[in-house]
């Protein structure tokens, strides 16, 4: 197996030596995201891939040196996905608008947001995306640096809303009851007084993630 220190887009897409290549990435990231689809992250694998493809591990390694590369082309595949609506001007209503779509994807693909705070990638489908916030950036006073980082947290911010908002729905008896018991000791006041704006709220997590992300980038683009 190749060791690379070069991103695999700037390789070339298959072993120049060897019998003639069968296999393309995209066909090959696509079995990648099946396999991760449909049984999470931990299940992508070369030999895992290579059976969604119906052949050999092994012969994988003609075409990516690894399970590294997989995760590489998966992330960037699924930015191909995000809706990026035309810009209007108003930079962060647009940022907000980029944050949106990608939360949607995030839905599609559970396993997303992990890979996106875990190993932050650009591959070309990404840096469309980076293109269109810097372009939503360029009154932006900020140098390459600040609407750099502007975009790193846009990924980890909306990632961290799809996070929680699954573990939200996974395992809310147990931290509900938890702060119920805390509320009822009468010790925490402010943990009371929480309880009792959730249970008056009528917004929902579609009603208050776009607020949160709007307030986010606001003070982000002050």
């Amino acid at each position: 197996m190749a060791d690379y220190d070069e991103p695999i887009w700037l390789r070339p897409e298959r072993a120049a030596t060897g019998r003639p290549a069968v296999r393309s990435r995209p066909e090959i990231t696509a079995a990648a995201l099946a396999v991760a689809d449909r049984g999470g992250l931990e299940t992508v694998s070369m030999r895992n891939v290579a059976a969604e493809l119906g052949t050999g591990g092994a012969s994988l390694y003609r075409y990516v040196s690894g399970r590294d590369d997989l995760l590489d082309l998966m992330v960037d595949a699924t930015a191909a996905d995000i809706e990026l609506p035309p810009l209007t001007g108003e930079s962060v209503a647009d940022l907000a608008a980029v944050g949106e779509g990608m939360y949607a994807v995030m839905l599609r693909h559970r396993w997303l947001p992990e890979l996106v705070l875990t190993r932050p990638s650009l591959g070309p489908n990404a840096v469309k995306v980076l293109d269109h916030v810097l372009e939503a950036l360029a009154g932006h006073p900020g140098d390459g640096r600040v609407k750099l980082e502007v975009f790193a947290l846009l990924n980890a911010v909306v990632a961290t809303f799809a996070l929680n908002e699954r573990a939200g729905i996974e395992r809310p008896r147990q931290a509900v009851a938890y702060l119920g018991h805390v509320a009822a000791s009468g010790e925490h006041p402010r943990i009371t007084a929480l309880l009792d704006d959730l249970a008056a709220s009528t917004t929902t997590a579609d009603d208050r993630r776009p607020a949160a992300l709007t307030r986010i980038l606001t003070g982000l683009l002050s």
